[in-house]
């Protein structure tokens, strides 16, 4: 009998605190304050038409005319709008902003307004502006447009620094162009790097964000914007659970940039970059995973004229330490471009400083890939399953190496991403660096060292660099 009334007490006594509204969110004095702030967003673009077959002139009794109607458009009649010629055609798209100021400036997402030949922003009092845009970011995709109105309702601004994972949080946007609609969810991470998304620490939410939200805000729960609602991971296009918004503090400096000149000016050093593993972190004898570790430095640019090398892994930035790879991209950019910064960096087992002249990021830099070049030449595997090819002088032309082995072929190599075409140009191992000068003096070394050595190779695939470990085997040798 106890011990049903001790398992009664347990299930009732969560009932009993929703019962008291205890620890329960009420959104509804934000929602009211902070809607009329948000605004709908559509926008027009004009496309030539292409072409398109018409429909033929059948009656409407015809068996073949509800075929015609259906799937082949008509050609725009003679109520078409002024200047709209029958060769064009309107392209729709809505998403969402806010108003950061009560003279009509308004932040949203850049690929919302891409392209856009006319914005229309709607208020939720169902008044319409027609906005131009002030400046576009794209590494950000965050965008400055102006109405033209006085006396508007503006957002206050919060500290997204202050928010705390769990920490609930609303969204108000117009998700499939339904207005004022109010989602809620709570903080699941912070500072999350994404995919081709370098300069924007992301916070994370299971907010439910889908089309028509992006460019709205997202609030705590004293009504404050701690971020704008930019993307979400889904394997449907529709919420799954995984929302990420922009900081707010990362979009009010790049709104006032935009709004002072019209772009963004970011600081730039000139390496390639990848994340220190424990692998890594051991193989140069770094205490622990930290850092971001360059495996190529541009000819030329800032951080080759300030003494940087390959192989060095940047551990503090301008007096900023760099926890890991990611962190570094939006610690340069943020630098203001000709200024100077003191780069600490981790090279051959002691830490050494720099200083580098930041440069000015202009442009997306995308590499190519230059082809393997020269035939494969009969080779023995290695003790690490591939085989090695001393590099051809027109090789060594084309890759711009003075030495360095190719890999031929891979026969059994399940310890390390080795692939037919790489380039080996160095090892390290325990702190050493060691050139690879030719496949005998390569192999020769990798008898020397002991099957349970972890080492690093240095790497040239196509036009990029990084560094491959691979684990020592356990066990007998």
């Amino acid at each position: 009998m106890a011990r049903a009334v001790f398992f009664c007490l347990m299930l009732c006594a969560p009932f009993a605190l929703l019962a008291q509204g205890r620890d329960l969110p009420d959104f509804t004095e934000l929602a009211e304050r902070q809607g009329p702030t948000v605004v709908n967003i559509s926008t027009t673009q004009m496309r030539e038409r292409r072409g398109s077959p018409q429909v033929p002139n059948i009656e409407e009794d015809d068996p073949l005319y509800d075929f015609f109607r259906r799937f082949i458009p008509r050609p725009p009649g003679p109520g078409q709008g002024p200047g709209q010629s029958p060769r064009e055609l309107e392209s729709r798209s809505l998403g969402s902003g806010f108003i950061i100021s009560t003279d009509g400036y308004i932040l949203t997402n850049a690929h919302v307004v891409d392209a856009a030949d006319e914005i229309t922003v709607r208020l939720t009092d169902k008044r319409e502006f027609k906005a131009r845009v002030i400046g576009a970011d794209r590494r950000t995709d965050l965008a400055l447009i102006k109405i033209e109105a006085a006396g508007l309702p503006a957002v206050r601004m919060g500290d997204p620094n202050r928010l705390r994972v769990g920490e609930w949080v609303v969204a108000i946007g117009s998700p499939f162009g339904f207005d004022s609609t109010v989602t809620a969810g709570i903080v699941s991470a912070k500072g999350r790097s994404l995919p081709q998304e370098n300069f924007v620490p992301f916070i994370q939410t299971d907010v439910a964000i889908n089309p028509g939200n992006s460019g709205g805000p997202l609030f705590n729960m004293r009504g404050e914007v701690v971020g704008i609602n930019s993307q979400i991971y889904s394997r449907t296009g529709g919420f799954m659970g995984l929302s990420f918004a922009i900081p707010i503090d990362v979009a009010m400096d790049v709104q006032n940039q935009l709004r002072q000149f019209g772009r963004v000016s970011r600081g730039r050093i000139g390496v390639v970059i990848q994340e220190v593993s424990k692998e890594l972190a051991d193989s140069f004898g770094l205490a622990r995973p930290a850092g971001a570790l360059v495996n190529a430095v541009e000819k030329g640019g800032p951080a080759e004229k300030a003494g940087v090398e390959t192989g060095d892994i940047i551990l503090k930035f301008d007096g900023k330490s760099v926890s890991s790879s990611s962190e570094l991209p939006r610690i340069v950019g943020n630098t203001k471009p000709g200024s100077r910064a003191s780069v600490e960096v981790w090279r051959k087992g002691v830490t050494r400083e720099v200083t580098v002249t930041v440069g000015e990021l202009l442009e997306d830099r995308v590499a190519g890939r230059s082809e393997r070049r020269g035939r494969p030449t009969e080779q023995a595997a290695n003790r690490l399953g591939f085989a090695v090819a001393d590099l051809t002088a027109e090789q060594k032309r084309d890759l711009k190496l003075g030495a360095g082995v190719i890999v031929e072929e891979v026969q059994n190599n399940r310890r390390a991403d080795v692939r037919a075409g790489d380039v080996i140009t160095a090892v390290t191992s325990r702190g050493k660096t060691t050139e690879v000068r030719s496949s005998e003096q390569f192999n020769r070394f990798l008898t020397q060292l002991e099957r349970s050595t972890t080492l690093t190779l240095h790497v040239r695939r196509g036009e990029s660099n990084l560094f491959v470990t691979v684990k020592g085997e356990s066990g007998p040798g």
